[in-house]
């Protein structure tokens, strides 16, 4: 995986797989091209979710590890720091680059998007009671696919409903450039930036069992509720990938990984250059690309 990888971290995880089981149906695709995401249900099995959330927890419980974006504070009062995200773990993980590249993920991606994509991304996030959601915002924001865009894959590890804060989708909006940003209120994001939508339009609950796994969009509007629970974490695992006929993308997701495991050498996307603005024409909401990105994010 490159000069410099860190040292594996060995485990005992298992994720099993059945051939053929991810082939995805007309009416399956037809949806994720209507309103931008999809959701499998039951991708993975109990035993397989319940060793997964372990695996997390164990390694959470350990301290930092390399790739996270914040340190570990267990005596803040944020529960955010006290179980901060998780990112690249396939990088030194075995179990993350297992489930990164599995083939019943695999599968629905080539199924969803007519090739077999590329893997940039693993993150968990831990959402225990009490923490901020995450303001809407778009993927393509941060990762700067091109051409094309990425697509999420993002899997239940607890049940995830509104009042543990489930994630969010404005459905279509994958048909939507990239927005230009504004700031975000941190009082209930843990992000700083998010993107306006227009009178009209409003953000859904998804809400998913443990094994479920939601398929997105990079340019899909998403974003989550707080968990307003006082015993319920809301856990998820998630990758991130390229459409096939990606060639750059933003410096932090390389290497891209073929869904073998083999690298891929990509040039390096550049932030900034226009966005996408809302003005109102004949009483209709339209993005008119006026404005320009001052606001750039190494990641989300």
């Amino acid at each position: 995986m490159g000069d410099g990888q860190e040292e594996r971290e060995a485990t005992d995880v298992s994720v099993s797989y059945q051939q053929g089981a991810g082939a995805v149906s007309v009416s399956y695709q037809q949806e994720f091209e209507r309103d931008g995401y999809a959701v499998s249900r039951a991708v993975f099995g109990p035993a397989e979710v319940d060793a997964l959330r372990e695996h997390f927890m164990a390694l959470r419980r350990r301290g930092s590890h390399p790739g996270d974006l914040v340190g570990v504070a267990a005596g803040s009062r944020d529960p955010l720091r006290r179980y901060p995200r998780m990112a690249q773990m396939h990088r030194w993980d075995d179990t993350t680059l297992r489930w990164l590249l599995d083939r019943r993920l695999a599968d629905r991606l080539t199924g969803l998007l007519g090739a077999e994509p590329y893997a940039v991304q693993s993150m968990l996030y831990f959402k225990p009671p009490g923490s901020r959601g995450q303001a809407l915002h778009q993927d393509n924001f941060y990762l700067r696919a091109e051409p094309g865009t990425c697509v999420a894959a993002w899997m239940a590890l607890d049940r995830a409903e509104e009042d543990n804060g489930c994630v969010l989708v404005v459905p279509g909006s994958h048909r939507w450039p990239i927005l230009c940003t504004r700031q975000a209120d941190t009082r209930v994001s843990f992000t700083d930036v998010t993107v306006p939508i227009p009178a009209g339009e409003r953000a859904r609950p998804v809400r998913m069992d443990p094994g479920d796994v939601l398929f997105f969009h990079g340019s899909l509007v998403h974003g989550s509720m707080p968990n307003t629970t006082t015993d319920r974490f809301r856990r998820s695992l998630i990758g991130h990938y390229l459409q096939a006929d990606a060639r750059q993308v933003a410096e932090y997701y390389h290497p891209a990984l073929r869904m073998d495991g083999t690298p891929l050498r990509l040039a390096v996307s550049e932030g900034g250059g226009p966005c996408g603005e809302w003005t109102d024409r004949d009483g209709v909401p339209t993005v008119v690309m006026s404005g320009r990105h001052t606001v750039t994010r190494k990641h989300e």
